[in-house]
């Protein structure tokens, strides 16, 4: 078998930047129950493993206790949560990602020149609640081109569309291209709102897929940019699946055993549960693992304000915890003593 991983793949430096606010908050205050307002990224592995921490997960800011902490998740929240986070008293430290709360401030100036917000995304996903939340009165959620005829519009002339940031490109451009369609004066957000990670994973995928026999796509359920993995592999006519680890792979998948087998990962995926998969079909079939690289991702976010606010105020240097991402490393000691090779299909940075 020959296992071709995907780079990139696994962790976008948003999601990263989220988790190590939680490792970070818990290394600060050993001694407190740290509470997180929804799922911190959406992989059952990363929630489950801060929960043996003592973390405690919520769905409502009151589940919290008055002063205590409480950490916004990646995916962004609305104002209302927020608000009533301050009038609870808990000290709330926002680990929305910087690229969703970049969709968050186009909402709030449009809303405030009087545009209607066409918003595309799916309506119960938590990122787009958070959007949408900015400025409820003024967006409608479009999560298809069904839905284009059912939109109440105000002035055809004073309308823009923006998007839920972990879409499907596919997906994304036909429901974009239906909204051109109908409203021709529709406007544009000033720079793509589908993020750089899902971007380049789902590239990545598309250049890589074709030449292999299946994709296996690490990731949870509700994570929405692993689903669309897997449909992107669909798409360019490569069976596909998603799984969360190791423990979910089928081996009725792998008829003869000799497959070329794509393995990437959604954002929110560690980078430990690919290196158990690649394990498992290597001790089973043999074989090799060749990294397919398309693109080098380098970027960095600052830790949230309120979390360097106190970091300073215990002496510690948040210039120190400055989050980086950077291309996942094949290690003998995750992946076992496996040949590797690394092949650059029209490699190059981006970010």
């Amino acid at each position: 078998m020959r296992l071709v991983l995907v780079n990139p793949r696994g962790f976008c430096a948003g999601v990263r930047m989220a988790i190590d606010v939680v490792d970070q908050v818990l290394d600060l205050f050993p001694l407190e129950t740290i509470y997180v307002y929804h799922e911190i990224v959406h992989n059952k592995h990363v929630v489950g493993r801060f929960s043996e921490r003592g973390v405690k997960f919520i769905e409502d800011v009151d589940e919290a206790p008055r002063g205590s902490i409480v950490v916004f998740s990646a995916h962004g929240i609305p104002p209302s949560v927020r608000e009533r986070a301050k009038e609870r008293g808990v000290h709330a430290i926002d680990a929305t990602c910087p690229l969703v709360t970049k969709v968050h401030s186009e909402a709030i100036r449009y809303a405030r020149k009087g545009y209607q917000i066409l918003l595309v995304g799916h309506k119960d996903h938590q990122e787009v609640v958070g959007t949408a939340g900015e400025a409820p009165e003024a967006t409608q959620v479009v999560e298809s081109p069904a839905d284009i005829p059912h939109l109440k519009i105000d002035d055809p002339d004073k309308l823009v569309y923006l998007t839920q940031t972990t879409l499907s490109t596919d997906d994304a451009k036909i429901v974009i291209d239906a909204l051109k369609q109908a409203f021709p004066n529709i406007k544009a957000p000033p720079s793509d709102d589908i993020c750089y990670a899902t971007t380049n994973r789902q590239h990545a995928v598309r250049q890589l897929a074709p030449d292999c026999d299946l994709v296996l796509v690490i990731g949870s359920a509700n994570s929405s940019n692993s689903v669309r993995l897997t449909e992107i592999a669909e798409n360019v006519g490569t069976r596909a699946w998603r799984i969360d680890d190791a423990s979910q792979l089928d081996w009725s998948w792998f008829p003869t055993g000799g497959e070329r087998v794509l393995v990437t990962a959604g954002a929110s995926a560690p980078e430990d549960l690919v290196a158990g998969v690649c394990r498992a079909l290597i001790e089973r079939f043999g074989g090799e693992i060749e990294q397919g690289d398309v693109f080098i991702e380098d970027v960095e976010f600052n830790l949230p304000g309120e979390l360097r606010r106190m970091m300073k105020s215990r002496g510690i240097d948040p210039e120190s915890r400055r989050i980086r991402v950077s291309a996942p490393v094949i290690t003998r000691e995750a992946y076992g003593a496996v040949p590797v090779t690394v092949s650059a299909k029209g490699a190059g940075h981006a970010g």
